[in-house]
């Protein structure tokens, strides 16, 4: 099931004339399962997109979705989980969770959901400014937009802030495109690694020009590119976020790092041993350190296991955890400088 919000947004745009409910997640205490910002979207009839917690809340949204659409009014919502003794929710989480919930109208311009979906359907990333209303208050004074990250002072973009200026209050979620992985090699170990990356919502493109490998119906979410690397722009792999290099042939994985040495990606895996990953970097006439983003050469977290599935896993996880900037590159790049010197 997709819950990124460029997923539930796709979805919502096919029929946003219908009477939609926004529920947004304004900030928590203590801890929850979503943090401030996540967002889910109600129809009418009790279809619901996306999700605000493990599945405890959903059904009472559900019911404060229909009051809010038939009213026109903004819900202030508060589910508070800190008292063991209460099992209205089942939270489990001890926290206390605060929801706002909106009804998308032509007169509070559908909160500006046609303007984010088109920026992150083009890539885009920045903030999305809600404005925070009473509860009871006419859905019609809310008002929501999508700002480009070059417009504000702050660049990150990990963190959701309430702020306050002329307009009142407002929540600043920052928002993206779903993560983009090039994998370079499209063998039968690739199919699991790209599956895994659908799975989590991220857009997935397979280089490889060989005829027999990177085949459209092996990997059916993927995009697939069988241009030769030394003959590709810079622009097929300026927009990739993190890259696997699994071609399985030296001179190929060379072409790979050289390729990707001059783009800003975040996250860089080489398969193979470490005298493997010597020869490749030396065919290329490279170092990690020519490299901007983070270097796992051996690719991976060592998890144990051997079968694609569970290379794959070890792969995500890490590359995961360094595009949610939960993995300190510092100290896996003076492990590599350590094996090379």
């Amino acid at each position: 099931m997709a819950h990124h919000l460029l997923s539930l947004l796709d979805t919502w745009a096919e029929k946003p004339q219908l009477d939609w409910a926004l529920a947004i997640i304004t900030s928590v205490e203590g801890s929850s399962y979503r943090k401030p910002g996540a967002m889910m979207l109600f129809d009418p009839l009790g279809k619901t997109l996306g999700m605000l917690s493990g599945g405890c809340l959903e059904a009472d949204l559900r019911r404060h979705a229909q009051h809010a659409i038939q009213s026109q009014q903004v819900l202030q919502l508060t589910y508070d989980a800190t008292d063991e003794n209460d099992t209205s929710y089942q939270l489990g989480c001890g926290g206390i969770v605060h929801i706002m919930m909106v009804p998308l109208l032509a007169d509070n311009q559908y909160l500006g959901l046609h303007e984010l979906h088109q920026q992150l359907t083009v890539g885009q990333q920045g903030y999305y400014q809600l404005s925070l209303n009473d509860d009871g208050s006419h859905a019609a004074n809310t008002r929501g937009k999508f700002i480009p990250a070059v417009q504000l002072q702050s660049s990150s973009l990990t963190k959701t802030t309430q702020i306050t200026n002329e307009q009142g209050e407002l929540l600043q979620v920052p928002v993206r495109a779903p993560f983009h992985l090039g994998i370079f090699g499209g063998g039968l170990d690739a199919q699991p690694l790209a599956a895994m990356a659908n799975q989590l919502d991220w857009k997935v493109t397979v280089f490889d020009s060989r005829t027999a490998y990177a085949r459209s119906y092996d990997f059916p979410t993927a995009k697939i590119n069988k241009t030769p690397l030394t003959q590709c722009q810079h622009s097929d792999f300026s927009h990739l976020d993190a890259a696997v290099v699994m071609n399985h042939n030296l001179e190929l994985d060379s072409d790979a790092l050289t390729a990707l040495q001059p783009i800003a990606i975040r996250y860089i895996a080489l398969l193979g041993p470490g005298h493997r990953r010597d020869k490749v970097f030396a065919m290329a006439g490279l170092r990690p350190q020519d490299f901007s983003g983070f270097i796992s050469a051996p690719a991976g977290l060592a998890i144990g296991g051997e079968l694609p599935s569970s290379v794959a896993l070890s792969i995500l996880s890490q590359c995961h955890g360094v595009l949610h900037h939960h993995f300190a590159q510092q100290d896996d790049v003076s492990r590599l400088d350590r094996v090379m010197d």
